[in-house]
């Protein structure tokens, strides 16, 4: 990791009063890092720098008692209530739980230790039982039932006084608004959370909108929940988890286990990991098991939680300052920590997308030493206001690409340039494009860009291109890396000997390969079309454009107004097709791969008016006796027909064969006209179904 201010350096001998200055400017620290955090939903640092601040801070004010103030943040919960919110006083006080930053077994068996201690039992007593559960990474929440009905919602705030968030918690639909056989008053405790595939989502929706992006799902989450409209809340994806009670009336409880049991009867969320643990080895079995889970779980969790079993022993033991002497949290590896941005490179993807990536200073995170992290593209880094130099928050989640999440604020010491994109594509050359209306770069290199080509093979190598079978994902890996082809012509160049030399290729494999090579020479326009992975022509484009042009040289060749012509091709389309051929390169691609024998039929220019079945859609069901679906696809779309998925009062006609279902069924029941595969040869030479046979 990059090397820190001195301000956070492990505390030397020193005289009180530079002792005394440390003291407070470590206070001033964590209470401006702890209101980006809790009130402004906004947080500036890791989770691990401010614990590594706070740490600092209890073993100096330990060190020296008499530095020790009532409003340090080792003593009190950190927070404030929104302007706007309504305060609200916790009849029990929401406390936080201490923190045991050591990852390792010695976090449990220094809790356990401590407990034992304090309990004074000797070391030949049974051991401590206790509750497990996850530690959510989310916003702790109060819920207020009186007679059955929530009545309030409040957020932790500093403890005492919370806020008011109940018209927001409502939208939630995990949190039961009334309860059957609960007590007279009851409080829930627990953890405000989003999802990760949901916070994901809501990240792409924000980039696509051009808005702003959630450093993390917790403050998300926080975010929505402290709005003073609902409605935001009600647009991002919340859930809960209950762990605990405050204040109950007509109740009462033996343990925390039976606790949580209660909470689920009741219809609340608890986290199915909750279990009992009997002692220091038991916690330790289950930190270890929770933390290979980790990254599985479709929520993110910093740590574990130790709470005593027994609420009696829980009270015997009672608090210290702001925290219970029952109960710590035990973390893992932090999931951000700080770095510095040593550079900016482009990767260019299989798809043709150029992607910034910021080289760092090496720092561990997430269980491993990340030296690099995507910047997803030029305006979320400008955005984030990204440069060179800057000391940044990285992010690393499981298997997740690491991403440079915030920038550090802190002033620069000289200028320093922004970033921008390459004109051309760092890897082949080729331009650089931005399409309008899109946030990404893309090398225009397509089947010329060696970091293109695996993608590139296997679209036009798939069943709806030029259908080569056998040629899959692993096949095209072992012949690009291995340098076996470098263009798509290469492919028809293949002998049996390069092939049946390749890992778990036999002699055997390696012929049918070679046999649907070279069936796929002939194909049709359309396909040829679709195989060159042209960006944003798909199959009824590709079908568009051969009926529309009728051979390959005139599509290359025509202008942009003359792309326009053709049905459903807009300006974007048009120019990307007329971009695509206008590089030597892939007309070079073109003529080799005619070269090899590829090859189709070609004819006059059709007007759309002309086809028999223009305007008609069409539905296919069912197993036809000597057709393909797909064979059959293409004869009626080659005649104009539109081939739909579903059947409605605007369908022409229905094909069926062995084995139809509901489309049949739902075709005979509105009078639609049904035929077998000898109408569908009798509609494509022009007879109307008026007279079809139904099947």
């Amino acid at each position: 990791m990059a090397e820190q201010s001195d301000l956070f350096s492990a505390p030397a001998p020193a005289a009180p009063a530079l002792v005394a200055t440390k003291v407070e400017a470590l206070r001033a620290q964590l209470n401006a890092w702890a209101h980006q955090y809790y009130v402004q939903d906004a947080p500036s640092v890791p989770d691990a720098e401010y614990d590594r601040a706070f740490q600092q801070l209890q073993a100096l004010e330990g060190a020296y008692p008499g530095l020790v103030t009532p409003d340090s943040p080792t003593q009190r919960v950190i927070g404030a209530v929104m302007d706007g919110l309504t305060p609200v006083r916790h009849r029990v006080p929401m406390l936080s739980i201490r923190t045991e930053t050591d990852t390792e077994a010695t976090g449990a068996e220094a809790f356990d230790a401590r407990i034992r201690r304090e309990l004074k039992l000797a070391p030949e007593a049974p051991p401590v039982e206790y509750v497990a559960e996850p530690k959510f990474d989310g916003l702790a929440m109060s819920l207020r039932y009186e007679a059955g009905r929530l009545v309030q919602a409040a957020t932790r705030g500093d403890g005492e006084v919370g806020e008011d968030v109940t018209h927001n918690i409502r939208t939630i639909r995990q949190i039961p608004l009334a309860l059957a056989d609960a007590p007279p008053v009851l409080e829930v405790r627990g953890e405000v959370y989003m999802r990760r595939a949901d916070f994901d989502a809501l990240n792409e929706r924000q980039r696509e909108q051009g808005g702003k992006t959630f450093v993390n799902p917790r403050n998300a989450a926080a975010g929505a929940v402290r709005q003073l409209d609902s409605g935001i809340a009600a647009q991002r994806p919340l859930s809960f988890f209950a762990y605990g009670l405050g204040e109950v009336e007509g109740a009462e409880f033996a343990t925390h286990f039976e606790v949580l049991e209660k909470l689920k009867a009741w219809g609340f969320p608890v986290a199915a990991q909750a279990s009992i643990a009997q002692g220091a080895p038991e916690l330790i079995a289950f930190h270890q098991r929770i933390g290979a889970q980790r990254d599985q779980l479709p929520y993110d969790i910093d740590g574990v939680v130790y709470k005593v079993n027994s609420l009696a022993l829980q009270k015997q033991l009672g608090f210290v300052t702001r925290e219970p002497r029952w109960a710590v949290a035990h973390k893992y590896p932090a999931q951000e920590m700080m770095t510095r941005v040593e550079g900016i490179d482009v990767q260019v993807g299989r798809t043709g997308k150029l992607t910034p990536v910021a080289r760092l200073a090496p720092v561990f995170v997430g269980g491993v030493t990340v030296t690099n992290a995507t910047l997803h593209n030029l305006f979320e880094l400008r955005r984030k206001k990204v440069r060179v130099g800057d000391q940044v928050i990285v992010r690393r989640a499981g298997d997740v690409i690491p991403e440079v999440v915030g920038v550090v604020p802190a002033p620069r010491e000289a200028y320093v340039p922004n970033f921008r994109m390459p004109a051309q594509c760092p890897i082949c050359g080729s331009a650089v494009v931005r399409e309008p209306g899109e946030v990404s770069h893309r090398c225009s290199g397509g089947l010329f860009c060696p970091a293109q080509r695996k993608q590139a093979v296997l679209h036009f190598a798939q069943r709806r291109a030029m259908d080569v079978e056998g040629l899959g994902e692993k096949l095209v890996d072992q012949l690009i890396d291995g340098d076996v082809i470098r263009t798509l012509p290469d492919l028809f160049r293949l002998g049996l000997p390069a092939l049946a030399g390749l890992d778990r290729m036999a002699e055997k494999s390696a012929q049918n390969v070679l046999d649907a090579l070279e069936q796929s020479k002939r194909t049709t326009l359309p396909r040829f079309l679709f195989g060159l992975g042209i960006r944003h022509v798909g199959e009824a484009t590709a079908k568009d454009l051969a009926r529309h042009f009728g051979a390959l040289d005139a599509i290359m060749d025509a202008s942009v107004d003359q792309l326009l012509q053709v049905n459903d091709v807009g300006p974007v389309v048009a120019q990307s097709i007329h971009t695509f051929f206008a590089q030597p390169h892939h007309r070079e691609v073109v003529a080799q791969l005619r070269a090899c024998g590829v090859a189709w039929e070609e004819g006059a220019p059709v007007e759309g008016a002309t086809l028999p079945l223009a305007g008609k859609t069409i539905v296919l069901t069912g197993t036809l006796p000597t057709l393909g679906r797909d064979e059959a696809k293409d004869l009626l779309e080659a005649a104009g027909a539109k081939v739909a998925g579903s059947v409605s009062k605007k369908t022409y006609c229905v094909v069926a064969g062995a084995e139809a279902g509901s489309k049949l069924d739902k075709a005979q029941a509105l009078g639609i006209p049904v035929l077998d595969e000898d109408g569908l040869r009798a509609l494509l030479q022009g007879q109307l179904p008026g007279g079809a046979a139904s099947s």
